[in-house]
């Protein structure tokens, strides 16, 4: 039998060696990000289930055929988009794509300027010009495209203020129904989701930093370079994949100020939504759009290096 001073020794090691219980509650008040995803999940678990469930009946419509219940499976809505006759899906797709490319890449040069501006020689009230330059992002996007339809059709703003200038000596009608439209649209309609990621990022970076490369006699040009482009990448490669997935779909701007010229793919999909009322095709050109998008995105990361070059930056 045990002696009196073991049975003392060992109720309290018992009371010392922590339970499971105990060790999760530790767990949980040390571990910040534990208690961050713990926040997060609700709404995570929520945004990927009804994901999950859209696309899963969207990959469905795709294989069956428009016959409504007696809808079968085929192939044939895939095969139409790579028959010799579908040409129009991919060459729509290539022209999505690169009028994407080029409104991502004016939106950034557009608005780096603007955040390098808040970020470094704002010094007073910050909040209030944020809320400035997003003021015009107030109201309703269709209304922002119908604005500049007004300024770029033939009797509108632009062309007023150029006759009475004496610039042109007739209204033009090529500013309107044309890419040059849509990009200048788009451009101006996506301006604050570039601004506000790519401010973040400059106003992150250590000031310490920038007053090392003054100390080590770098130029204006040559610290930008080295020291806050580099540091405020996250904030571009953000704002940039945000935009291009965003333009890729978009069909309210071309069919307003695009023009023949300026249809993208979307305003295909809407079309053989309303007009022919062809759901399964639609479900099958919009998972190609979404592949091919998908596999841009991660070849544009692989380009910059992927995950440990984002590291890096940081």
């Amino acid at each position: 039998m045990a002696s009196a001073g073991e049975l003392i020794n060992r109720g309290a090691e018992t009371r010392a060696r922590p339970s499971g219980r105990s060790r999760l509650w530790r767990w949980w008040y040390t571990s910040e990000s534990l208690r961050g995803y713990a926040l997060l999940a609700p709404t995570l678990m929520f945004m990927v289930f009804m994901l999950l469930v859209a696309l899963t009946s969207l990959v469905a419509q795709s294989f069956m055929t428009n016959a409504g219940a007696n809808a079968e499976f085929t192939l044939d809505n895939y095969a139409a988009i790579f028959a010799p006759n579908g040409d129009i899906f991919r060459i729509l797709l290539l022209r999505s794509l690169w009028m994407s490319v080029l409104i991502t890449v004016c939106v950034v040069l557009f608005c780096y300027p603007i955040a390098y501006l808040l970020a470094f020689h704002v010094k007073r009230h910050k909040v209030f010009w944020l809320i400035v330059i997003t003021i015009p992002f107030w109201t309703s996007y269709l209304l922002r495209v119908f604005s500049w339809k007004v300024i770029l059709q033939q009797e509108g703003v632009l062309n007023s203020v150029m006759l009475w200038l004496g610039v042109i000596d007739a209204p033009l009608n090529t500013l309107l129904h044309n890419r040059s439209a849509v990009i200048v649209t788009l451009t101006h309609a996506w301006a604050a989701f570039a601004i506000l990621p790519i401010y973040v990022s400059l106003e992150k970076i250590d000031r310490s930093w920038l007053e090392a490369s003054i100390d080590l006699g770098d130029s204006f040009w040559r610290r930008f370079l080295r020291v806050t482009l580099p540091l405020s990448m996250p904030g571009v490669l953000g704002a940039t994949l945000l935009l291009f997935i965003r333009n890729v779909g978009d069909f309210v701007t071309p069919a307003l100020v695009g023009g023949v010229s300026g249809t993208m793919l979307g305003n295909i999909i809407v079309s053989l939504f309303t007009d022919m009322a062809n759901e399964p095709l639609v479900a099958a050109v919009s998972i190609f759009m979404m592949l091919s998008l998908t596999a841009v995105a991660c070849l544009f990361v692989l380009l910059i290096g992927g995950r440990k070059r984002l590291r890096g930056v940081t």
